[in-house]
C-alpha cells in the first residue's frame, strides 16, 4: 500500500479567489480523484507582503519558509499563474527564486496560466516549462490554460476547459504512479539497508 501523495498547488494570483488559484484546486481535485492524496493550497497573493521586500531566503518570515519547504518536499506540483505581459508575475519568479535549486529534481509538475485571450497560452512552453527545467523537474506532458472566458463566479466553468483539465490530469497518472512507486522502493530499499 502506497502513502498517500503531497499534492503542493502554488497560485501566481495575487488577488483573493483568483482564477489562477481557482484553477490550482480544481486541478487539485481532479489528482486526487484518481490517487489518493493530501492537498496543499499556495496562494503568493496572500505571501506578497512577506515576500516582496527580502532578497536572501534566511529574511523570510517562518510563514513564507514553511510554503517553501512545502514545496519543496511535495511529491507532485501544480502550479498556475496570471499571464502578465507575456509571462509568469514577478512575485511568481521572485518565490521560486527562493527554492533550492536541487529540491524539484524529478518533481512531477502539471503546469497551467490563465489570461484575458488565447494569444498568450505559448506561456506554458515559452516560460513555465523552461523555468521549471532548470530545476530538473518533470513537467507533465500537457498544461492547462484558462482564459477569463472559462470561468463563471470564479469557478472552472466551460466545458472546454474541463475536458482539457481532466485529460492533463489523465496523461500525468503513469509519471504520478511511477512517483508513487519510486517513493515506495526508496524506502524499501532503505529499510532494508
Amino acid at each position: 500500500m502506497t502513502r498517500p501523495l503531497h499534492v503542493v498547488a502554488v497560485s501566481g494570483g495575487l488577488q483573493r479567489s483568483s482564477r489562477a488559484a481557482s484553477l490550482c484546486q480544481h486541478l487539485m481535485q481532479l489528482i486526487g480523484e484518481q490517487l489518493a492524496c493530501h492537498p496543499h493550497l499556495v496562494e503568493l497573493g496572500q505571501v506578497a507582503p512577506h515576500l516582496a521586500g527580502a532578497t536572501w531566503r534566511n529574511q523570510l518570515p517562518a510563514s513564507v519558509e514553511r510554503e517553501l519547504v512545502a514545496v519543496e518536499q511535495a511529491d507532485v506540483l501544480v502550479v498556475a499563474t496570471p499571464v502578465y505581459r507575456g509571462s509568469y508575475t514577478g512575485l511568481f519568479k521572485h518565490f521560486f527564486d527562493f527554492i533550492d535549486q536541487d529540491a524539484l529534481v524529478d518533481t512531477p509538475i502539471l503546469l497551467a496560466a490563465t489570461g484575458g485571450s488565447e494569444r498568450h497560452s505559448l506561456v506554458i512552453d515559452h516560460q513555465l516549462r523552461p523555468l521549471f527545467s532548470f530545476f530538473q523537474a518533470r513537467t507533465l506532458p500537457l498544461g492547462v490554460y484558462a482564459t477569463d472566458n472559462d470561468f463563471l463566479d470564479g469557478r472552472v466553468h466551460s466545458e472546454a476547459l474541463l475536458q482539457r483539465s481532466a485529460l492533463a490530469v489523465q496523461r500525468s497518472l503513469p509519471l504520478l504512479e511511477l512517483a508513487t512507486r519510486s517513493d515506495r522502493d526508496a524506502r524499501h530499499t532503505a529499510a532494508v539497508a
